[in-house]
């Protein structure tokens, strides 16, 4: 791609929207098995690591183990809930189901096709952290206001990997594939990122690492937000989440687009 291909502004028309509807509608008709799963997963996380191996941890950074390990997770959720929705599902519609080949025949466009994909997996991302959210509040997580400006951030981070997720899924030869993305990169990314531990107290090499992965971005802005701690460095860290965003969602539409339209 040229560089005016990867920041251009995509020309995208309402019909997106049907597309968000569509994936939406289906969610509803199986929003208890939905949502049983996008949260009570994170739950069993911060129960088996926050609750029980934390308590071997006197503290991070002034905190108790489950406060540090708290905002982690929900970055850690924002990554994972879009990711899975955007792979499998999304390669079922476009290889086995032809769904987006078959939309193509009305009046809504590759790019809305693509758009509405991207912005429902940002959607369930964003749907199943709010969940999240809400339980985690009876356990006394969720103390501060600054959650509202948590969750614009949380809802780009979905966003960023329901984009990179259609980008895996335009490669993908077939469900197999998505271990390569799983397994070789979003798993060894969470245990480098800051989410279970600070990322200082790991080699140097491991540490520049981190800082290029945009999970250990996302950890440390939701963290700051949810500490009431923000400095000039969670700019950076936001700045640098909408350029990755930005530039996965066009690459998305280039690569899907092309899949779909031949």
């Amino acid at each position: 791609m040229t560089f005016q291909e990867v920041f251009k502004r995509p020309k995208i028309k309402g019909n997106f929207i049907k597309i968000w509807k569509r994936n939406f509608l289906f969610f509803k008709k199986n929003i208890w098995v939905s949502l049983f799963w996008i949260v009570l997963e994170p739950l069993m996380y911060l129960l088996a690591l926050g609750y029980g191996l934390g308590t071997f941890v006197d503290s991070i950074q002034g905190q108790s183990y489950v406060e540090y390990f708290f905002p982690g997770m929900i970055a850690m959720t924002a990554m994972t809930v879009p990711f899975f929705e955007g792979t499998y599902a999304n390669y079922t519609k476009l290889t086995h189901q032809k769904l987006y080949t078959s939309v193509l025949l009305t009046p809504i466009g590759a790019d809305e096709i693509i758009f509405g994909e991207i912005l429902w997996g940002a959607s369930k991302g964003f749907i199943g952290i709010t969940g999240v959210l809400f339980v985690s509040s009876f356990f006394g997580l969720v103390k501060t206001w600054n959650i509202f400006l948590a969750l614009p951030v949380v809802f780009l981070i979905s966003w960023l990997f329901s984009s990179l997720a259609m980008v895996v899924t335009s490669m993908a030869k077939s469900y197999d594939s998505f271990i390569y993305a799983t397994s070789g990169f979003i798993i060894p990314m969470t245990l480098i990122s800051g989410i279970y531990f600070p990322m200082q107290q790991m080699p140097l090499g491991l540490q520049i690492l981190s800082y290029i992965l945009p999970l250990s971005h996302s950890a440390a802005l939701v963290r700051a937000l949810f500490l009431e701690h923000l400095t000039w460095i969670d700019l950076v860290h936001f700045i640098y989440l909408f350029l990755v965003s930005w530039v996965l969602m066009n690459l998305a539409l280039k690569k899907i687009k092309a899949k779909i339209i031949y």
